[in-house]
């Protein structure tokens, strides 16, 4: 026995496949309304995705430099470096020093040997001095370099000993907890320097306490 088909009416079709069609544009501008705006996009165009927003970005980081391009950006940059601890050790820039001079510790060595007159710090003047004499070709002169000689070497010895046991005793009081190692050696190698050849430059006057 067969069922009788009842036909469909055509614009029931035709309203069921609107009714679709709107729900669908309905969805997709809901969509559109709800994804964030880039403030910088055009208006009327949707939002780049944040892997598409970052594409350009990642070509351009990896890009890859020539070997000329790459050996002429390191020539600049240690030239700028090069240009910064030079103006740091002009003027005591502890953010651009060079490794042996950073650190407060180093600093107050610095301090300490610049306050004071150290002998030592005359010995490239005192040594041409006794080597004229010991070139003249006069006993009496030869014999005045050779005590002079002696003289300043012994003076040096004291005058460093007695820097030492002093510049220890500061740097144990003020930097207790810290690392005070090739201090005093750093401080001694600054006294064989004329004052206005020290590099970095002085900071404090003689006579002036660091």
């Amino acid at each position: 026995m067969s069922i009788p088909r009842h036909p469909v009416p055509l614009g029931f079709v035709f309203r069921s496949r609107a009714k679709e069609e709107k729900a669908t544009a309905a969805k997709a501008a809901v969509t559109d309304s709800k994804q964030p705006r880039d403030p910088q996009a055009p208006k009327g165009r949707p939002t780049p995705k944040r892997s598409e927003a970052q594409t350009p970005r990642r070509s351009v980081a990896n890009t890859k430099l020539t070997r000329k391009d790459a050996s002429k950006r390191q020539r600049d940059e240690r030239r700028t470096a090069m240009e910064r601890q030079r103006q740091a050790l002009a003027s005591g820039d502890e953010r651009y020093l060079p490794a042996r001079d950073k650190g407060p510790v180093r600093k107050f060595a610095r301090d300490f040997v610049d306050s004071r007159f150290c002998i030592a710090e005359f010995f490239l003047p005192l040594a041409v001095i006794i080597l004229v004499l010991s070139m003249v070709r006069v006993p009496q002169l030869q014999n005045i370099g050779m005590l002079l000689w002696l003289a300043v070497i012994v003076l040096i010895i004291l005058d460093s000993v007695g820097l030492v046991i002093r510049l220890k005793k500061q740097l144990n009081a003020r930097f207790p907890d810290q690392s005070k190692k090739g201090a005093t050696a750093y401080a001694l190698m600054r006294t064989l320097q004329m004052r206005r050849l020290r590099l970095p430059k002085p900071q404090v006057k003689r006579g002036e306490r660091p």
